[in-house]
């Protein structure tokens, strides 16, 4: 099973311009990215795919891999693009204002596909349990339910579940934007036609849902920086 990874990265973002062309130590958001995953060894590949010269020029000059795509709506689009003629089964995607992910979140979405026999999973992802009242209700974060064996019932800026039933307690997750994509369950994603859900919502991942295609969640621990604002920048100069 070949396994690879890709960071999608844009020039453009709506909160924080040139977020991944800002600088982190000696080195900039989307550099610092690339290495941390190239460092964990689990990948025979590991490249950046971009719409912007900006970035392809800054991970191509600092040694790197990265290809050039077209403008797309997602991420998962873009990927989709970009390993249309790459030989490999299983596309990890690591987001490009993440630069500290770790080891262990993404050893657990690969080990979900060598269990995976009959190959029913199209996609894996993570999720953490959120306990602050304001963080689970921040639209910014997304939230996510699950059936009993963790497979993904849907996604929603919204709080889910709504919690009428005061004296039962409620546990809450937000999904973290960490995927692991069947390649040809990616390849198939990128044709489809945006569904309502997924249009009102802005979650590229329910699209999977709408189409009746298996998420497997996996819970986790770990708590990275996503870097979304300057102060989220900061936060993560303090870090390094």
């Amino acid at each position: 099973m070949k396994i690879i990874a890709v960071i999608p990265a844009r020039y453009e973002a709506s909160r924080f311009p040139a977020k991944l062309m800002q600088t982190l130590g000696d080195k900039t958001v989307i550099t610092t990215t690339y290495r941390n995953v190239l460092e964990t060894g689990l990948f025979e590949e590991v490249f950046v795919a971009t719409d912007s010269e900006i970035i392809f020029n800054e991970i191509v000059g600092n040694g790197g891999k990265a290809v050039m795509t077209g403008q797309h709506e997602t991420g998962s689009d873009r990927i989709a693009e970009a390993v249309q003629n790459i030989d490999c089964d299983i596309v990890i995607n690591v987001q490009g204002d993440e630069p500290f992910l770790k080891l262990e979140p993404l050893q657990q979405l690969i080990e979900v596909f060598r269990e995976d026999h009959n190959q029913e999973i199209s996609l894996a992802s993570l999720k953490i349990r959120l306990h602050d009242k304001e963080e689970i209700e921040n639209p910014n974060n997304v939230k996510v339910i699950t059936d009993n064996n963790g497979f993904a019932l849907y996604f929603s800026r919204s709080v889910i579940p709504f919690h009428r039933e005061t004296a039962y307690e409620v546990s809450y997750f937000k999904h973290i934007g960490v995927y692991a994509f069947r390649k040809h369950s990616l390849i198939q994603f990128s044709s489809l036609e945006m569904k309502p859900l997924e249009i009102a919502e802005k979650i590229e991942c329910i699209r999977y849902l709408e189409y009746g295609m298996k998420i497997k969640m996996i819970e986790t621990n770990f708590i990275g920086v996503g870097i979304d604002t300057p102060e989220d920048l900061e936060k993560a100069r303090q870090l390094i």
